[in-house]
């Protein structure tokens, strides 16, 4: 058995931009924070957009699943999220989660609507191979850092420094490929590795 997870790719030009927003973030706000708070960044090596959890599967489902899902692919074209806004999870105010993604209006688009579908057709493809559904919809949003302890104080370090209301423009994420990712839980972090990509139409 395998722990595994399908997510969208990121671009290396895009970490180097993401690496770049985290050490703003941290900047403006790290002076502002109390000794007991406890938050870790994600290095930006290891960022992608998970797309399902699949967590344990059995190793001979790899190869099966890569192809039913390059046939499910195949009818999506490929889609771009503009990365314009800083926010967290559950509310900015005590995050949990400090993420990077699109704008509400981004949210109610058409491509919005398209990413929503390919998500639905890729649980589809998963069900034919009898792997359990995921009741959580799909977030087009990058985790840049998570908080353990310390959120409210977090959430008024961000206020006072304003950098959430800062505008992040010119910067995307493009959906254009799947990965099967199988992650080995190590005591230093995660190691991620890609066992297949699968492509979708060009845009």
């Amino acid at each position: 058995m395998i722990r595994t997870f399908l997510a969208v790719p990121l671009a290396e030009p895009l970490r180097a931009t993401l690496a770049a927003i985290q050490s703003d973030v941290k900047r403006r706000m790290m002076p502002d924070l109390p000794r007991d708070v406890k938050m870790s960044w994600v290095r930006p090596a290891s960022m992608h957009l998970t797309v399902k959890f699949l967590g344990d599967i059995d190793e001979g489902l790899v190869l099966p699943l890569r192809d039913a899902m390059a046939e499910t692919l195949l009818r999506h074209r490929a889609i771009e999220i503009p990365l314009e806004h800083l926010g967290g999870f559950p509310k900015v105010q005590q995050p949990r989660v400090l993420w990077i993604g699109p704008s509400e209006a981004w949210e109610r688009s058409d491509d919005a609507a398209r990413l929503a579908a390919l998500h639905r057709a890729i649980e589809a493809c998963c069900e034919t191979l009898h792997l359990a559904p995921d009741t959580r919809p799909l977030s087009a949003h990058l985790t840049l850092a998570r908080i353990k302890a310390g959120h409210r104080a977090v959430g008024q370090a961000l206020a006072r420094s304003s950098v959430m209301d800062r505008p992040v423009k010119g910067h995307a994420l493009l959906v254009e490929a799947i990965v099967l990712m199988r992650s080995e839980l190590t005591p230093t972090g995660s190691i991620y590795t890609a066992l297949w990509e699968s492509k979708l139409q060009a845009a």
